[in-house]
């Protein structure tokens, strides 16, 4: 396993709050599994930069994966070998997890049609 827990910074905190309320979804790594998904989608890897760990928001990788880690982290591990980075680097895996992570919940929380669940499962079901 390569990914122990994530640390949220204070801005995809809050974005992930706003998003719980809106949506009614009542854990926030369920949002969050949303969010890495929408960001593995996207076509383009995410930009390299340097992501604060600056909220009290932190998640162990089994309450993040849950049931769904181990396809969680496989894909993960193979959008790596798709953008052409190491894999088999645990560093490497970790940032690009954490950089898509990141990247969804931005993209959840940037929007503002999202104001319930079935709305994300739309969005789901457009991108799909």
């Amino acid at each position: 396993m390569s990914i122990k827990h994530i640390r949220f910074s204070q801005t995809a905190r809050d974005q992930l709050s706003r998003l719980k309320r809106h949506t009614g979804i009542e854990h926030m790594n369920v949002i969050a599994r949303w969010a890495l998904c929408v960001s593995l989608s996207e076509e383009m890897p995410p930009p390299e930069t340097k992501i604060p760990s600056d909220s009290n928001l932190e998640m162990t990788w089994e309450v993040f994966g849950g049931k769904h880690g181990d396809t969680l982290l496989a894909l993960v591990k193979q959008r790596c070998v798709n953008d052409g980075l190491d894999a088999a680097s645990e560093e490497v895996v970790y940032t690009q997890f954490r950089l898509h992570v990141h990247r969804g919940i931005a993209y959840l929380a940037g929007d503002r049609a999202i104001r319930s669940i079935s709305d994300l499962v739309s969005k789901a079901l457009k991108a799909a």
